[in-house]
């Protein structure tokens, strides 16, 4: 696999968006929500989504210059329509929304519906806590085809439902819990595929109902599972209530639509901790409880003990350094939009 810097990467995909007709201030999200999931070791919400959002631009389900639309607010909410831009762009325009009325009333919620894709929820969380918030994130697709099994079920009947969680603290990195309710992301699933691996065991069930570590059992009529493996009915209920968060309460909906449109409806809430505890004393509280975690004597094989977020964070300093690898076939779709767009000489050579 080639290697190339997060710069380089992010110029590419920087300049395959604005190609595309997607504006400045949309493209720049964009990329930057793409090299941000890579940096952070997450490849599968990076630049391999590319193409598969060049796709739906040209298919009417991304539109790149969508009007960003507050239909409704008050001093601690608001309701915002993406009109189907991008996700990146959209939510993170809603968080500064967001954090504005938290700041000013002590708590707010906003909702987000009809927009696309918007990568991991960690960059919109941690952005409400570097201003001394608390934030939890919920995110779901609507009535759109679903990949997760409930508990008990072998049907696609939920979406991968992903919650966040993200607090203040002293540490150089964000501290929050960034996680699908089902055992996996499905995006994770395409990675194993360009690999040519097996999945672990207790992502994935067949078109049957019976456990495989095949990755292709998936687009053969099979599901993911809730996270949990015999306890999934945590993971189920975790998911059941981000839809009702972010698909119901949004009104995106619910259901199964094979054909509906890519979509993440999102509810993000956040607080300000000094409304209920000096925010300094907070901080240091959450990295002296951090200390204290890591006090704990090693299980058996274990290589240590890190927070919440802590590998993302070591996994950046490393990736920044060394380069991101990039798989060949990823880097083939690349290459072609590079050459579609005949941008070969806006992004030079890494």
């Amino acid at each position: 696999m080639p290697t190339f810097g997060h710069d380089y990467l992010r110029n590419v995909a920087y300049e395959i968006f604005k190609a595309a007709g997607t504006p400045d201030g949309a493209a720049e999200a964009v990329a930057e929500g793409l090299i941000t999931s890579n940096l952070a070791g997450h490849d599968s919400h990076g630049i391999g989504q590319i193409p598969i959002y060049v796709n739906r631009i040209k298919a009417g389900h991304i539109v790149p210059n969508a009007f960003f639309e507050v239909e409704r607010e008050t001093k601690t909410t608001a309701i915002i329509n993406g009109n189907w831009g991008f996700g990146f762009d959209v939510t993170n325009r809603a968080t500064d929304i967001l954090i504005e009325k938290a700041l000013a009333q002590n708590i707010a919620a906003v909702t987000i519906y009809q927009q696309s894709h918007i990568g991991r929820l960690t960059p919109y969380a941690a952005k409400c806590a570097e201003q001394g918030l608390a934030a939890i994130m919920f995110t779901d697709s609507g009535r759109s085809p679903k990949a997760v099994a409930p508990f008990g079920g072998r049907g696609r009947r939920l979406g991968t439902n992903p919650i966040c969680i993200c607090v203040p603290s002293n540490e150089d990195g964000p501290v929050f819990i960034d996680m699908a309710s089902s055992a996996v992301a499905a995006n994770k699933l395409a990675v194993y595929r360009r690999r040519n691996e097996p999945v672990p065991e207790g992502w994935i069930i067949d078109k049957d109902g019976n456990p495989t570590t095949d990755p292709n059992a998936y687009d053969d009529g099979g599901a993911l599972l809730p996270v949990g493996g015999d306890l999934g009915y945590k993971g189920y209920g975790l998911s059941f209530m981000g839809e009702v968060f972010s698909g119901i309460l949004t009104t995106l909906g619910f259901g199964l639509d094979p054909q509906g449109k890519h979509n993440d409806g999102s509810f993000i809430a956040a607080w300000r901790i000094d409304a209920f505890a000096d925010l300094d004393w907070f901080k240091q509280q959450v990295t002296d409880f951090i200390k204290f975690i890591k006090t704990s004597p090693l299980s058996a094989g274990s290589k240590g003990i890190m927070y919440p977020g802590e590998l993302e964070k070591d996994m950046e300093a490393k990736l920044r350094k060394d380069g991101i690898a990039v798989e060949d076939s990823v880097w083939s779709d690349i290459t072609g939009l590079i050459q579609e767009y005949e941008l070969q000489g806006v992004v030079g050579t890494p």
